[in-house]
């Protein structure tokens, strides 16, 4: 007779919420004739820009990905140029370069944000350095001001990778309000989900021409035609385009999402966020980042265990049945980016101590409870 203790309830580091109003949104979407991209899209992207506040103009694709990729190729860069990236982001950001034939370049971070360091990245600038994407890292935008001091003394575009920051305050107006290009993914464990799916927000008409273009596989002004609840027949195309727009269906999920950010979602995770600096503040050979929760609604909770122990934590969490992650194995070490032939010694260190614990909607204090019992049982003498 087997009489093991069952596991303990799973602690997911993250997931999805969804309720019975976004499950009727999606639904009454299914029922028109039309599920591509229509009239749902139109709608997604306007009240994007009645939420960010100002005058933007918002082109919703198909992934985060998507946006940082076709806002890379909108800005006329290609082969032979560069742009520069912090080490410490998710591989999407480098791909994205890349894929336009453009050359990723990367550059250190800062150690008490994980943000690029504009220093390192002044280092790295070239004549042939094009764009600089600075990306939000846990959704804290570092030193932003620096980043664009730079690429206003080199004449560079600057590519937001604010893929973490939706939602989120900067200097007391929401990130995407401002800046040249800025993109925002909508995929499932985001601030918002889409289901899959991200946006490309500037001010720059012809960013956004040459953005709305692209997703449709470069087919002129199709995007009016769709919202119209039509298609081009005739037409013309006179750049490399792909698919890469965005469904009405995942458009009706990121409306009724939206609609839940501010009285839901944003308020829970600063919840928790501010939950876990008070409960964490003091445990030994830990730290966390010191971000004003409130005003950045955070989409992960990273902290930073030194002495060799992170692995430790990491195990002792599993055997709880409490998941965790690792946001990220710097860029420059992966093999297509280099395989380490640059030395960036402190996204290394950083990525030898990160890990990042449960933050979700729907985490319990509980739950939350239980991770920090863990930690505490392993870093407290």
């Amino acid at each position: 007779m087997n009489t093991a203790a069952p596991p303990p309830p799973l602690v997911r580091v993250s997931r999805s919420s969804i309720n019975e109003e976004d499950v009727a949104a999606v639904a009454a979407t299914l029922r028109r004739a039309f599920l591509g991209m229509g009239t749902e899209v139109d709608a997604f992207e306007k009240e994007l820009a009645q939420f960010l506040g100002g005058e933007r103009q918002v082109m919703c694709v198909s992934t985060g990905t998507a946006a940082l990729h076709l806002a890379v190729q909108a800005c006329g860069l290609g082969p032979g140029d560069e742009v520069l990236a912090p080490a410490l982001t998710f591989v999407a950001s480098f791909q994205a370069i890349s894929a336009t034939g453009a050359t990723p370049v990367a550059c250190d971070v800062l150690g008490d944000s994980g943000c690029l360091d504009p220093a390192d990245a002044a280092r790295r600038v070239t004549a042939r350095t094009k764009a600089i994407m600075p990306v939000h890292y846990a959704s804290g935008p570092g030193r932003l001001e620096d980043v664009y001091a730079l690429a206003r003394q080199h004449g560079l575009r600057v590519i937001e990778d604010a893929a973490h920051a939706f939602g989120c305050l900067h200097n007391g107006v929401k990130v995407g309000a401002v800046g040249d290009v800025v993109c925002f993914s909508f995929d499932g464990i985001k601030n918002i989900t889409a289901g899959e799916g991200g946006a490309v927000v500037t001010s720059d008409p012809l960013v956004a021409e040459r953005v709305r273009n692209a997703r449709l596989l470069g087919v002129e002004k199709d995007t009016e035609k769709r919202y119209a609840g039509q298609r081009s027949w005739e037409f013309d195309v006179i750049a490399q385009g792909w698919r890469c727009h965005m469904s009405n269906i995942n458009a009706a999920l990121g409306r009724s999402q939206l609609r839940r950010l501010p009285g839901e979602f944003a308020p829970r995770r600063v919840q928790l966020a501010r939950r876990y600096g008070e409960l964490l503040d003091g445990l030994p050979r830990l730290r966390h980042l010191n971000l004003d929760y409130g005003p950045i609604v955070p989409h992960i909770f990273p902290v930073f265990i030194s002495d060799g122990c992170r692995d430790t934590v990491r195990e002792a969490l599993r055997a709880e049945n409490i998941e965790s992650g690792i946001h990220y194995k710097p860029s420059h070490l992966l093999s297509f980016y280099g395989g380490g032939r640059a030395r960036l010694p402190v996204a290394e260190e950083l990525y030898a101590q990160m890990l990042s614990l449960p933050l979700h909607y729907e985490l319990t204090d509980a739950e939350q409870d239980r991770v920090v019992e863990v930690l505490r049982g392993c870093l407290t003498p």
